[in-house]
């Protein structure tokens, strides 16, 4: 049977945390930089232990203002730093719940800073490696990111997403732009089984893209983000396609 990985950012006081939890397979934790704190990483990492989801590290530029997804200048050695410094935290906690860490994923600009610009992505990938070597690094589909994450030996997954549209180089259509985020479940339930099942998206201009489909992302602090995972998991179900978590 075909499986795909369902991940969703959580952590981030959204308040729809526990609901979303039993149709997803992996989930990626605030850590404090963007949102949350320690109490909000314990809360979810209990909630991933009680609902076998895998548990991810979602560090971000220290930006709570703007929820992290604002463009930040700092050296390369210092993102390298404040994601190694997310990883242990997130680490400690998980530790005293018994739950290990499973991948790490950026979240927001810190995620598209690296996803696009080939000096800042190895030291992004390098901060994984250099904590855990078996972590996994969840990064854009056809990311620099990815690129040099497998470079450097760091193993990956190939992000997509449920929530989000493309543009024809397969990049996310930016928040700024109109039509940067799909509205309705029909909606993303197509693009998600195509994206899993074709291995293209349909972008914003009608051009199929090819993309590597190995993790679905969606976004927990999104307004239909209930409906969506509920939809996406009984809709790759009802596909015999297995959702689990990346190995």
């Amino acid at each position: 049977m075909k499986t795909i990985d369902i991940n969703c950012d959580m952590g981030e006081g959204a308040g729809s945390d526990e609901q979303i939890m039993p149709y997803i397979s992996s989930a990626n934790i605030a850590c404090g930089y963007h949102a949350g704190d320690e109490n909000t990483m314990r809360q979810t990492v209990e909630l991933c232990k009680k609902y076998n989801v895998a548990v991810g590290v979602h560090p971000s530029y220290p930006d709570r203002e703007n929820f992290g997804r604002t463009d930040m200048l700092f050296h390369p050695g210092e993102v390298y730093e404040m994601i190694v410094k997310q990883i242990n935290s997130l680490e400690r906690i998980a530790a005293e719940s018994d739950v290990a860490v499973h991948h790490v994923k950026p979240h927001g600009a810190l995620y598209n800073m690296a996803a696009r610009d080939r000096g800042l992505a190895p030291f992004a990938a390098l901060a994984i490696l250099d904590t855990n070597n078996k972590y996994i690094l969840y990064g854009l589909s056809g990311s620099y990111l990815i690129k040099e994450g497998k470079n450097l030996g760091v193993n990956t997954a190939s992000e997509v997403f449920a929530d989000r549209t493309y543009k024809d180089d397969g990049s996310l259509t930016s928040r700024n732009k109109p039509g940067a985020l799909i509205e309705t479940t029909e909606m993303a339930v197509a693009q998600v089984l195509q994206m899993v099942k074709e291995g293209t998206v349909t972008s914003v201009t009608g051009k199929k893209v090819p993309i590597v489909a190995e993790t679905v992302c969606i976004h927990g602090d999104g307004e239909h983000a209930v409906e969506f995972a509920k939809a996406i998991y009984h809709a790759l179900k009802e596909n015999n396609i297995g959702i689990k978590t990346r190995a």
